[in-house]
């Protein structure tokens, strides 16, 4: 009985997700429309793109989510952001901070109907894994979002953690911070773990929380700096993320 109502559930949140994306798709392309031919960064648009994950996120019954953590003074002031991986929820999660970060995406779901769509109006930067060539035209588009003053945002994992534990963190993120001189700023995700469990369809109850941490600066760092702020950077995390784990429970 348990495992149906489970079902029957998860059933009714999607279908209200599904509403949520529907209605949202007129009103970016409107966003879209009025603010980009003097929003260079896209960054209007990006937010409110964001506000639907926040949207999606609500009507899920199953979840609660809340963010928290330093104040960004500045929201356009750019930031290579990092953030711990637990689950596809986390998305969603990070969605209800209230500053517009561009997304790395796969190139097969920017080509999903109305979500891909949204996201490329959003100005989000896709990526064919295992295509080199690929990687090299995503880095350059984050350089163009830093350059028009907007963040843009790193899973440095990679993937999603199979036991919880922190993963390896990859070069990508960091190289990007101290080519474009710009800081840091570490995110830590907890909670998402069950929200929606990797390859099942059906949401579990999950309260998960999203912490802005203290941003870390690169000036004056050079590319031979990149392993001791990738290993600062991975241990600030993974502590902040154990005390919120904590907190949760």
């Amino acid at each position: 009985m348990r495992r149906f109502l489970q079902t029957l559930g998860s059933a009714w949140g999607w279908f209200w997700i599904a509403l949520v994306i529907i209605a949202w798709f007129p009103t970016m392309v409107l966003v879209y429309v009025l603010t980009v031919p003097f929003d260079r960064g896209r960054y209007i648009v990006g937010w409110w793109f964001r506000r639907m994950g926040v949207a999606m996120a609500t009507v899920n019954p199953y979840w609660s989510f809340r963010r928290g953590g330093v104040h960004v003074a500045d929201p356009r002031r750019p930031y290579v952001v990092v953030s711990n991986h637990e689950s596809f929820a986390d998305i969603l999660l990070i969605c209800h901070l209230p500053f517009e970060m561009k997304w790395l995406s796969k190139v097969e779901i920017l080509k999903i109907p109305l979500i891909g769509w949204m996201m490329r109006m959003a100005g989000d930067i896709p990526l064919k894994r295992g295509f080199g060539p690929s990687a090299v035209e995503a880095m350059q588009r984050c350089h163009v979002s830093l350059r028009n003053r907007v963040s843009v945002i790193f899973f440095p994992e990679g993937t999603r953690s199979p036991d919880g534990r922190l993963l390896p963190f990859k070069d990508g993120a960091f190289r990007l911070a101290l080519e474009a001189g710009v800081p840091i700023l570490p995110l830590v995700v907890a909670g998402t773990g069950t929200a929606l469990p990797k390859h099942d369809w059906r949401f579990t109850r999950a309260r998960a929380r999203v912490e802005v941490l203290p941003p870390i600066e690169t000036a004056g760092m050079t590319l031979d700096d990149l392993p001791e702020l990738k290993a600062r950077v991975r241990a600030t995390i993974e502590t902040a993320r154990d005390e919120l784990r904590r907190k949760l429970a």
